[in-house]
């Protein structure tokens, strides 16, 4: 992702209009950086424009009527709160409510979940797909087996991790929900229709949940990056189009990204709390919460972000789910000492800053009990732009590469990933984004497997279940001779493929 396109989430920016067998040039490390500038936290609040907070009191003790009383005296009103975590939501005109908020008895911290004044501003959306056209569909379906949908011989990423074998054990359990915290999913689709969840729906953007029917959907303007991700993981085996991983779950739209394209703290911790409320089993989380990629606990805004996202994601663990998240494009090492973050604040003017990944956290990527998912390619190794880290990384799944890197057997033609774009289309899509799905499929078909198993034992099976990967050593993905990043750990654990590749297979048979 690059500083100057704010909205870069975990799907990989691609130019218009390349022929989808061409090779993309996926440099590792290829980050853009920003014109040096220091990170002002608070520039739009100099103006007196309304921004958003989140207040976190003690949990466990319910929100007292004191501390919603100091709310409204430091300038605040109140939007929504989720007692049950402890989190209040909102909306402050007053520069100094963070800091007044903070001193008040029973609030454990507070900050803003933005740097720009509401609505944000931002660019155009990055990762826009490959559109198949329909010649391509035609041409597609012709090369379909006795049993595959249409498009299934383009999909190479199933077989990588064993779906296809999968499949001719269980498609999944129906019982089971998988909620694509996302952008918005356009359930009129015919490869998504038939699994979507509706009661388990919504559109959390403004940070308190809008259940008006179709609120999920993307308008046309919006990304169709959650469109794309919730067909790879519950496309239905229908004899149109592709077919997801786990083809017999149900799959529901919870839309946090706002039109803009931000994904901001109190909408995700809306989706994680409803998810939590609703029995979705399994969430996927193919984002970082905006502004910062890099949330530092000494700073004062930046700690409450993490504290409350971390409260949203533990409370849904509790109550069932486990969370499943993308790992990140810039093929960072999440292990190391310190990264430099071009990027961040996105939604105002982002600045270089130094930051040591143990300490500031990328979220809900980094967050304690989250399944934390690197890319491969089409051959099975770390994808060039994959973030990677001993310790950090869980596990991995096809997510996608140049084919000049990796190039798949035909009769697939791209290295990318495909999936269903809103409208009734097809596309291919690259980056960790696509990566978290696979697995969070996989998770769906050891909870269909294993109905009654809590979220711990999940994980578990999921990580046993893993096929081991070696680390790739040298890693040299361009093939100039110079390693483009080092690999630690053994076989069975290591910084670029976790407890190893997610197995689809193994999840319905053991």
């Amino acid at each position: 992702m690059t500083a100057s396109q704010p909205r870069a989430r975990r799907v990989l920016a691609l130019p218009l209009g390349m022929a989808m067998a061409t090779a993309v040039a996926f440099l590792p490390g290829a980050t853009a950086s920003a014109t040096p500038a220091a990170p002002a936290a608070h520039t739009a609040q100099a103006d007196a424009t309304p921004l958003s907070y989140v207040v976190n009191v003690r949990p466990k003790h319910g929100i007292s009527a004191q501390v919603k009383q100091a709310i409204g005296k430091a300038g605040g009103t109140i939007v929504t709160s989720y007692d049950r975590i402890g989190v209040i939501v909102v909306h402050s005109a007053d520069p100094n409510f963070a800091t007044t908020i903070r001193k008040v008895h029973g609030v454990d911290s507070a900050g803003a979940t933005r740097t720009a004044p509401l609505p944000a501003q931002s660019t155009t959306d990055v990762g826009t797909p490959q559109p198949l056209t329909a010649a391509q569909v035609a041409g597609a379906g012709t090369r379909a087996a006795a049993g595959q949908d249409p498009l299934e011989p383009l999909q190479w990423d199933l077989p990588a991790i064993k779906a296809d074998k999968a499949h001719l054990k269980t498609l999944g359990s129906p019982n089971v929900t998988v909620g694509v915290i996302d952008t918005g999913v356009d359930d009129t689709h015919p490869d998504i229709a038939p699994n979507f969840d509706r009661r388990a729906s919504v559109n959390c953007v403004s940070g308190k949940p809008d259940t008006t029917d179709g609120a999920w959907r993307p308008s046309a303007s919006e990304s169709p990056h959650g469109t794309h991700v919730a067909g790879e993981i519950a496309g239905a085996k229908n004899g149109v189009g592709i077919t997801g991983v786990a083809p017999g779950v149900k799959v529901s739209g919870i839309k946090v990204g706002n039109p803009d394209g931000f994904f901001y703290a109190e909408a995700v911790v809306c989706g994680f709390v409803w998810a939590a409320d609703h029995g979705v089993d399994v969430t996927n989380n193919s984002y970082y919460t905006d502004p910062w990629y890099f949330n530092c606990t000494d700073d004062p805004d930046q700690k409450a972000l993490v504290d409350a996202v971390r409260r949203a994601s533990q409370y849904a663990e509790r109550k069932g789910t486990v969370n499943v998240a993308a790992a990140g494009n810039e093929n960072y090492d999440l292990a190391a000492r310190s990264i430099t973050d071009p990027s961040s604040p996105n939604d105002t003017t982002p600045g270089d800053r130094v930051i040591d990944p143990r300490k500031c956290y990328d979220i809900p990527t980094q967050l304690p009990g989250v399944v934390t998912v690197a890319a491969t390619g089409a051959k099975g190794i770390k994808s060039s732009f994959s973030n990677y880290g001993l310790g950090v990384i869980d596990i991995a799944a096809p997510g996608g590469d140049s084919t000049a890197y990796q190039k798949p057997d035909a009769p697939a033609q791209s290295g990318l990933i495909l999936g269903p774009l809103p409208g009734g289309k097809w596309g291919y899509m690259a980056g960790t984004s696509m990566a978290s799905p696979h697995v969070a499929g996989v998770a769906a078909l050891i909870k269909s497997t294993h109905p009654h198993a809590p979220a711990a034992l999940v994980k578990a099976l999921l990580y046993a279940e893993a096929s081991a990967t070696p680390c790739t050593d040298p890693y040299d993905i361009d093939g100039d001779g110079k390693a483009d990043a080092v690999c630690q750990g053994t076989k069975n654990r290591n910084g670029f493929y976790g407890w190893g590749t997610a197995d689809a297979l193994a999840a319905v048979t053991r």
